[in-house]
């Protein structure tokens, strides 16, 4: 298993995907590495946490043994990011029931509004080492 933090994706999603390769380029200190929800690693690992990849629409932050989902996920991951991302984790303090709320409109919304893609993204070879299949 990675030693880095292994962020969970809807591979097929486009603001997933775009969202991938936004905290690809804030991650200066290399705190992340990557797994689509439909591949080998997450049928894996997501079981052990009563979770079944094929049936979310959230991202997932696997962090030094524990899962967290939705906004939680989305907000322990910009403070590990460069630039002002981390101010965003102050977004922490509003109850999870009220953030997650929103986190959901997006998600149920996400194919509609952004679009899907018939197969996973592939990342360029430079990155391969990011990503776990």
């Amino acid at each position: 298993m990675s030693q880095n933090a292994v962020i969970f994706f809807d591979g097929v999603c486009n603001l997933c995907n775009s969202a991938v390769q936004f905290v690809i380029r804030h991650d200066q200190k290399d705190h992340f590495s990557f797994s689509p929800l439909q591949g080998e690693f997450a049928s894996a690992i997501l079981p052990e946490f009563d979770i079944i990849p094929y049936k979310l629409n959230s991202i997932l932050l696997l962090d030094e043994g524990r899962l967290y989902t939705k906004s939680s996920a989305a907000l322990r991951i910009t403070k590990k990011l460069s630039g002002l991302w981390p101010l965003l984790y102050g977004l922490i303090v509003i109850p999870k029931v009220i953030r997650d709320w929103f986190y959901d409109i997006i998600a149920k919304n996400r194919y509609k509004w952004w679009g899907k893609q018939e197969s996973c993204w592939l990342p360029m070879p430079a990155l391969k080492n990011k990503f776990i299949p």
